[in-house]
């Protein structure tokens, strides 16, 4: 029977929870639950679908109280009972990997429902906001993609957008949904077969990652993308988590919100609206104007306020993430940051504190505490930082962010957890804030995952260079690596290095490998796990600055990967805002800077 969701869901009475965007009824969606009776699958479980190997298999949808049910999978049966509350969960022992296509049958009451074309393999979660979400269609190279992109083995699904509030969210809708960004409908909602009509509205980023580990793994994968545009990361982590927390920025930041919730008064949010809109009438009435059919009418709706806002912290969760919880998944990759960078250093402060507890949460809702997540550190935007803009362009948050990320990473590492992933893509530079090089961005998680999970360990090294001993010799600073650095090899040399004294003023270092002694022809012999700083403005270093910037320069390099860029870093802790002094950065005259690359001119200084 052909029905848009949002009417069936009135008449199962499921709670879906708002969802603040424009939709389309789906006449090409024919739903397989049975309308009358009341019996169906939760729509995770759709034909086409991928379900995860080598885990207890859940299955779960609403019926009528009290009926029994039974679901069938590669000739096994499992029993349920629908509770008081209508919903239904059974549960099959796990599988092995299987490409072969199957069916999963569900009977209760009289009624069934068939499932066609599952598969079995790993199911993995992408998540973050639009740099995530940007679909295929509009990524460089991204119509090369989409023509060759006949995968069969791989399997797609977008997750509408939807927001916790005051009602429990417990299914998702299939539909199309409005994008104000694009201007067009998005179909969402539904498991597709990989294929290029089906894939170039789906993530790019989540596409790449999937292509590179289908390929070289030959299992199965299936792809839920739950990314939404503009959003942060408290967003995505559970309010009860964050009040947990200890640190003053993140409990300023729950304050700050609850405030907004306490105070919103909706009809008093009204009474502004409406007379904004007489102030637009009489306007364009004086002026002689036509007024637009659209905004004839004067506002008479009581919005909801801050309480459904998707920045609100814990929204994005409940409304996206906790509507899958409990499916048995392979892991996560995940791409945010943009929406925190507004908030000078309390707003980093307050995200390198949240950002582990989103971790955490996740893997809890997808009850898998080793789960393994990937971190794909913020994008650039902007303005290229280069010699004439160096210092200014350093005073941004977006470092801030991917330094938090990176510490974030290294917090699970440094206590042993093995399942957390990071690359940075830094280097991926494009002025705009999506930026479109996603395929190269996916790939490297992918060199995680292949690394990690699938058997690849001694094909791909995917963990960054890190520093383990910074040293001040002699007006040097010396960094050493637990393993082998270079730079990018282009012609030129190491790029994105700063220095600074006691005064805090950073300034663009000279860098190179240690000379240790010469070779039998006389040349240096250098140590590839240490990288000497100098500046002649900086006499007495002490501290680094490594691709600080939105858009920074930086191109060290893994010796062993030559795609593997070394992550954001640096030795201080000083905050951005004692860079500005009347609301103006404090920078280096760029005319010393030359000095870097060239004879200083010192006659031109001193004037």
């Amino acid at each position: 029977m052909i029905r848009s969701f949002l009417r069936i869901s009135l008449l199962f009475g499921i709670v879906v929870g708002p969802v603040f965007a424009e939709k389309m009824p789906r006449e090409d969606v024919v739903e397989f639950s049975a309308e009358a009776k009341g019996f169906r699958f939760h729509h995770l479980f759709q034909t086409n679908m991928v379900v995860q190997r080598d885990k207890p298999l859940r299955f779960w949808g609403w019926g009528k109280a009290g009926e029994s049910v039974a679901v069938q999978m590669a000739g096994k049966t499992a029993d349920g009972r629908v509770a008081d509350d209508g919903r239904w969960e059974v549960s099959f022992p796990s599988m092995e990997a299987n490409a072969q296509a199957q069916k999963v049958v569900a009977k209760s009451g009289g009624v069934e429902v068939v499932l066609e074309n599952v598969l079995v393999g790993d199911v993995w979660i992408a998540g973050g906001q639009s740099n995530m979400e940007f679909e295929l269609a509009k990524v460089e190279s991204g119509n090369l993609e989409i023509a060759s992109a006949r995968y069969p083995e791989i399997r797609l699904l977008t997750i509408p957008y939807l927001v916790g509030g005051d009602e429990e969210v417990r299914d998702f809708a299939r539909l199309h949904e409005w994008s104000g960004w694009f201007k067009r409908h998005f179909r969402k909602g539904d498991w597709d077969v990989c294929g290029p009509e089906t894939v170039k509205e789906f993530s790019a980023i989540a596409y790449a990652f999937a292509r590179r580990v289908h390929m070289a793994s030959g299992v199965p994968v299936g792809v839920i993308d739950i990314s939404r545009g503009g959003t942060t990361v408290e967003g995505w982590t559970p309010d009860e988590a964050m009040r947990k927390l200890g640190g003053q920025p993140v409990k300023n930041l729950l304050a700050e919100w609850d405030e907004k919730v306490a105070s919103y008064d909706a009809k008093k949010d009204l009474e502004e609206r409406q007379k904004k809109h007489a102030a637009f009438l009489a306007r364009m009435a004086k002026q002689g104007k036509k007024v637009p059919a659209n905004r004839q009418k004067a506002p008479d709706d009581l919005r909801p306020g801050p309480v459904f806002d998707k920045h609100r912290p814990g929204n994005c969760y409940e409304g996206m993430v906790k509507v899958i919880e409990g499916l048995a998944v392979k892991g996560v990759i995940f791409h945010q940051g943009f929406n925190n960078c507004f908030k000078g250093t309390e707003g980093a402060k307050a995200y390198r504190e949240i950002f582990p507890e989103l971790v955490r949460s996740w893997r809890k809702a997808f009850r898998d505490e080793a789960l393994p997540f990937g971190i794909l550190s913020l994008c650039t935007a902007g303005e290229k930082q280069g010699m004439e803009n160096f210092t200014r362009l350093m005073v941004d948050a977006g470092p801030w962010i991917r330094e938090a990320q990176y510490q974030t990473f290294r917090e699970f590492a440094d206590a042993g957890d093995k399942n957390v992933g990071f690359a940075s893509c830094y280097d991926l530079r494009r002025r705009w804030y999506h930026p479109q090089l996603k395929l190269p961005a996916g790939e490297r998680l992918a060199r995680w995952a292949l690394a990690s999970y699938y058997g690849f360990e001694r094909n791909f090294v995917w963990k960054p260079s890190q520093v383990t001993k910074m040293e001040v010799k002699e007006g040097e600073i010396q960094l050493s690596f637990d393993d082998r650095v270079r730079h990018v090899d282009d012609g030129g040399g190491y790029e994105g290095f700063a220095i600074a004294g006691e005064d805090r003023v950073f300034h663009p270092a000279e860098a190179d490998q240690l000379v240790i002694g010469k070779d039998g022809r006389g040349r240096d012999r250098k140590d590839p796990k240490v990288l000497v700083l100098k500046s002649e403005f900086v006499k007495n270093p002490v501290h680094f600055r490594y691709a600080w910037a939105r858009n920074p320069m930086g191109n060290l390099r893994s010796q062993r990967e030559a795609d593997l860029p070394l992550a954001t870093m640096r030795s201080d802790d000083w905050p951005m805002e004692e860079y500005v002094e009347n609301g103006q950065v404090r920078e280096v005259d760029p005319r010393r800077l030359k000095g870097i690359y060239g004879k200083v001119d010192e006659e031109r200084l001193k004037k």
